[in-house]
Formats: C-alpha cells, structure tokens, sequence
C-alpha cells in the first residue's frame, strides 16, 4: 500500500512538472526578447533617448572659431555651449553591421550601390538578409536623424561606422526614409516621400513614384488658398528620382510622449525634454534667438534655451503638412498640442514659419560655419514661395541679414520654439 501511495505521488509531481512546462513555454512565446524564427530577434530600444549632435565647437555669425563663450555673451546658448543628449555611441561587428549603443539600433553598415525608387527600397529592406536576420525594415527619419553627425559636416555622418553608397562625398548620397509626405511639393506633387542627405545634412520630401496619368501631380491640398504647384493646371513632376536606402533593424525609435502642463509648457517623457507649447511670434536672426531664449521666463523656470537640431527635429509630427491632401491633416508639422504662429508666405498663403535651432552648418565642405540650421513647420519653401522641401524639412539659414546667399530664398528672421530639460 505505502508502495502505490508513493508511485501515485511521484506520478502527480510528475504531471504537474508538465503541466508547468507548457506554461512556461506558452509565457516565453510572448516574450519580447525571445527569438520567434530562425533569422530574427527582437531588439531592446530604448525609447526615445535623446542623441547628441556631436557639434562641440562655438562659432560666431561668420562661421568664426569662437575658443569660450560665457553667460551673457553674443552667441552664448549654442548647441556647443550645452551639449545636450548622449555621446554617439557605435560598434562594428564582423558582418556588416552597426549597432547603436544608445537606441539599440543594427543598421545595414555598408548600404548597396543600388538606387531605388521609395517603394523598391522598402522591398529592399524588407527582403534582405544580413547577418543572419532577416526583419530588416526602412528606418524612419528620426532613426536616421539619430545617427546624423554635425560636428563633421560634409558628410554629416561618422564614416567609420556608415559608409557612403557612392563612395563618394557627393550631395546624390540621399537616403530614403519611411516618412511618407502627406503634402504636396514641387517635384513630387501628391507622390512625395521624405529622406536624408547624409553629405548635406538637409531632410527633404523627393519625388517618390510617378503618378498614374504620368504628367499632373497626385492632387489639389484642401486649403482655400494654395493652387497645385507649378502653373496651377496640373503640375508634370518629371521622372521620380532614384535614391539610395540604409536598413535598420529593431523596434521603431523616435515616439513622443506629450502631456500639456497647463502653464504653456508641454513635457515629452520620453525625450526628458520640456517644451514651450507656443512662441510670441517674433522672428529673429539667429544671434537674437540664441539671446532670447537665455533671458526667457515661463511657468517659472528661467534655464530654457534655444533647441539643437536634433531635440527640434525631434518634435515634427510628418502626418501634418498646411499643403495636406486630407483636410484632417492641414496644419503645421507639428503635434496638434502645440501651437504654432500663422504666417503669411512668399507665395501669398496661410503657412507656418521656420523655427531656430542652436547648430551651426556649413554651406559646402570647407566653408565657415556661418549658417545654422532650422526646422520647416510650415512649407519648406523654394524662390517662388512653392513647398519644394516638405514641411518639416530641416535645412540651415545664413545667422543675420549680412550673411552670404544660399541655394534657396532666405529668411534671416525665423521663430523660437523654447526648450529645457526636466531634470
């Protein structure tokens, strides 16, 4: 008897050890950072961890070498003055690809020599295998933002660990990015999608597919004011320009997490960053801005200052676009909870300005770092006053009135959009 009393408690313990076994399996299945298939694996990111510029040179509005600047000196506030984010962080392995050690990003190191149109690089992507993972995807422009580099310039990315397509620095290595453009531009009519210029820097929405009749851009914005483009009877957008594609692997990086204070302030947990929700709408050059945002107080706080280019671009929301197609989505390049100043374009039409940021840029390789950069909220405007770049677009301004022409119209007066680190 005690015989079978003993089997029939080694066959229970038996039976639940099973039992427990599948539960476990069942668990790991759903686990985020467990392999699914053969190829593939799951990466940890980290959320939106703001990345540093790798700008850590001071220049005046000339593009002078300025050796210290301090508090309540002219140009004091600048990207170099803070050096907000992390250090940029890379590792090489052994089959072609860079791991960011700050998001947690793999990118595609060497990319092909391979021009595309947007949606053959997103077959690209998806259809590679690399390494021995196979859920490649097309990176986002925040992801591709991330990696950017403005303490070198021409190219605006760390070489050792991205290499350029061409082999080249040329201003061709345009990288695509997933961002499709909810306006309408120039070049790409309704058919527009954005990328990145890794030798420039710039952010611009290219011609991504000819549209179906062949010659007349994809549609007519809905707002009351703004004409197609071109000669306002249906503008040819040409042949669609092919562009080079980087593969990323990983969760998306880049989301926002908003919440309005209810001071005029809006916190992004995730980003650490804090906000101001509006501007006065005053524009000024870039010396000014820089001085505004030092002396400004708002909901109490007195350490704002003005953005570097990653922290703005870090905010466009590219759902919205005052060129939109969808009338749901007219409006600046923005998240909704904020609030931007209404413009009158060069063009003649309800827009939105440019906003500062405290990096300086340089026209060509070589030159001073006498223009700095800003983000478009509003059209991203050509000689005529047409959306040629997309809103929010990044491109850069000469600092004052003074300063040499660019390639496009200049605006030497832009807006501030404040900023400060919650803790």
């Amino acid at each position: 008897m005690k015989q079978i009393v003993k089997l029939k408690k080694e066959t229970s313990f038996i039976v639940i050890m099973i039992i427990a076994l599948f539960a476990f399996n069942a668990c790991s299945s759903d686990d985020d950072n467990v392999a699914t298939d053969e190829g593939s694996s799951e990466l940890t990111i980290n959320d939106y961890v703001q990345i540093a510029t790798g700008q850590v040179t001071l220049y005046d509005k000339d593009g002078a070498v300025i050796n210290s600047l301090s508090s309540g000196d002219t140009f004091y506030g600048q990207d170099a003055n803070y050096l907000k984010g992390v250090t940029m962080s890379f590792n090489e392995d052994d089959e072609g690809i860079t791991t960011d050690n700050n998001t947690g990003l793999m990118w595609e190191q060497i990319p092909t020599t391979d021009e595309f149109t947007w949606e053959e690089a997103k077959e690209y992507c998806e259809n590679l295998e690399l390494g021995g993972y196979d859920d490649w995807r097309m990176p986002n422009l925040k992801e591709l933002y991330s990696v950017a580099d403005f303490g070198k310039g021409w190219p605006y990315i760390d070489t050792n660990y991205f290499a350029l397509a061409s082999g080249e620095v040329s201003k061709d290595e345009q990288f695509w990015s997933s961002n499709l453009y909810v306006g309408v531009t120039v070049e790409g009519g309704a058919n527009a999608a954005f990328g990145v210029n890794i030798v420039t820097g710039h952010i611009k929405a290219y011609a991504a597919s000819m549209p179906e009749d062949g010659g007349t851009d994809g549609g007519t914005p809905p707002d009351g004011n703004t004409p197609p483009p071109g000669d306002g009877n249906g503008a040819p957008t040409g042949n669609p320009l092919a562009k080079y594609v980087r593969a990323v692997r990983g969760d998306v990086y880049g989301t926002n997490s908003f919440t309005a204070n209810g001071d005029d302030t809006v916190s992004d947990s995730n980003t650490g960053l804090m906000w101001a929700q509006g501007d006065d709408g005053v524009t000024l050059d870039w010396a000014d801005a820089l001085a505004y945002a030092e002396n400004s107080e708002l909901a109490g706080y007195t350490d704002w200052r003005l953005p570097n280019v990653k922290e703005l671009q870090g905010i466009v929301d590219y759902s919205h676009s005052p060129t939109a197609t969808d009338a749901a989505n007219v409006g600046p390049a923005i998240d909704p909870i904020f609030d931007c100043t209404e413009m009158i374009s060069e063009a003649g039409y309800d827009d939105y300005g440019y906003y500062w940021t405290g990096t300086s840029a340089n026209f060509t390789s070589g030159q001073p770092y006498y223009y700095a950069w800003y983000v478009a909220f509003g059209r991203a405007v050509n000689d005529e006053g047409e959306d040629f770049h997309g809103a929010g677009g990044v491109r850069f301004d000469t600092k004052d009135v003074d300063g040499p022409a660019g390639e496009d119209a200049e605006r030497y007066y832009n807006y501030v959009r404040l900023v400060r680190d919650i803790n």
